[in-house]
C-alpha cells in the first residue's frame, strides 16, 4: 500500500515555527483582554452597581469565606458567587478557565499532604503505601481549597464586572495609599503596552523568516527580541512618567465619571456586609 503522504499532487500541512505560536500566543492574550474588559459594559447585575459598593461589598464576602468554620455554608458562599455570576452573564466556562482550575491545581497541591498528615480517625488507606487517609485531614483540605475558590471567584467577579479606572478609584475613595493605586494601574496598562509591543516585534521578525530556523538561531532570537524589548520597556515608561508628571499626575485617579450611590447599592452593601457578622455570630 502506498503512503497517502507521498500521493501526488498532496500538500502537506506545515507545523507552525516557534515564531508563529508566540504571536498566536500573545495574540490570544490581547483578545482575552479585551474580551475580559467588554464584560464590564453589559448590563447585568454587578456591573449597574456602584464600584465602591463593589469593592466593599467583595471584601465583606472574602472576609465570610475566611470567617466560614462550616463546609455547608462555605458551600452556600459558592453558590452565592456562581449566582452572582449568573446574574452579570458572565459564564461558569469562564470562571472554570481563569480561577476555578488554577487555584485548585494550585491549592490541591497544597492541600494534599494534608489529609494524610492531619491525625484523626482513618476513613482509607493509600494502597502499596498503607498510608491512612483520615476524616479530619480530608476535612482540612476541603476547608482550604474552598476558601482558596470561594474568594478567588469573588475578586475575579469584582474585576471583571467592574473598568479598572474605576476599580482603582474605589479603591483611592476606600482609603487604599496613593503609590499602590498608582503602581497597580501603571501595571495593568503596562501589560498591554508590552503585550502589543512584543507580538508587533515577533511578527515583524516572522513576516523576513523564508524558512524554518535550527533550534539555537531561534534561542538566539528569542534572547535578543526579549532584550529589545525590555529596553523599549525602560525607555517607554520614562517618557511615560515625564509626559504625566508634566500634565500634573501627582497618584490620584481622576475619571470623568462620577460615582453615585443609590437604595440598591446602600441594599446590597447591608447584605454583603451583614453577611460576615450574621456567620460570627452564628459560630459563637
Amino acid at each position: 500500500m502506498t503512503d497517502p503522504e507521498r500521493w501526488p499532487g498532496r500538500r502537506r500541512l506545515r507545523p507552525r515555527d516557534f515564531a508563529e505560536n508566540l504571536v498566536h500566543g500573545l495574540a490570544k492574550a490581547m483578545a482575552h483582554g479585551l474580551a475580559a474588559e467588554s464584560l464590564s459594559a453589559r448590563k447585568g447585575l454587578l456591573q449597574g452597581l456602584d464600584p465602591r459598593v463593589k469593592l466593599a461589598g467583595c471584601l465583606a464576602l472574602i472576609v465570610s469565606g475566611v470567617l466560614a468554620q462550616s463546609l455547608a455554608i462555605l458551600a452556600a458562599l459558592f453558590l452565592i458567587a456562581v449566582a452572582l455570576a449568573f446574574a452579570s452573564h458572565i459564564t461558569l466556562a469562564r470562571l472554570f478557565r481563569q480561577v476555578w482550575l488554577g487555584v485548585l491545581l494550585f491549592t490541591g497541591v497544597i492541600a494534599l499532604p494534608a489529609i494524610v498528615v492531619v491525625p484523626g480517625t482513618p476513613v482509607w488507606h493509600i494502597p502499596l503505601l498503607d498510608w491512612p487517609v483520615t476524616e479530619q485531614g480530608l476535612r482540612s483540605a476541603a476547608f482550604l481549597i474552598g476558601r482558596a475558590e470561594t474568594s478567588a471567584t469573588f475578586a475575579l467577579l469584582l474585576i471583571l464586572s467592574t473598568p479598572w479606572p474605576h476599580v482603582l478609584k474605589a479603591m483611592r475613595s476606600l482609603g487604599v495609599p496613593v503609590v499602590l493605586v498608582a503602581i497597580l494601574g501603571m501595571t495593568h496598562r503596562y501589560i498591554f503596552v508590552l503585550l502589543h509591543s512584543a507580538m508587533q516585534m515577533f511578527e515583524a521578525r516572522r513576516s523576513r523568516i523564508v524558512a524554518a530556523m535550527p533550534g539555537r538561531q531561534r534561542r538566539s532570537m528569542v534572547a535578543a527580541s526579549a532584550g529589545v524589548l525590555l529596553g523599549k520597556a525602560f525607555h517607554l515608561s520614562a517618557e511615560v512618567h515625564l509626559a504625566m508628571i508634566s500634565r500634573g499626575y501627582r497618584g490620584e485617579v481622576h475619571l470623568l465619571d462620577d460615582f453615585h450611590i443609590r437604595p440598591r447599592d446602600w441594599l446590597a452593601l447591608g447584605i454583603a456586609l451583614a453577611l460576615p457578622i450574621m456567620i460570627f455570630w452564628s459560630q459563637r
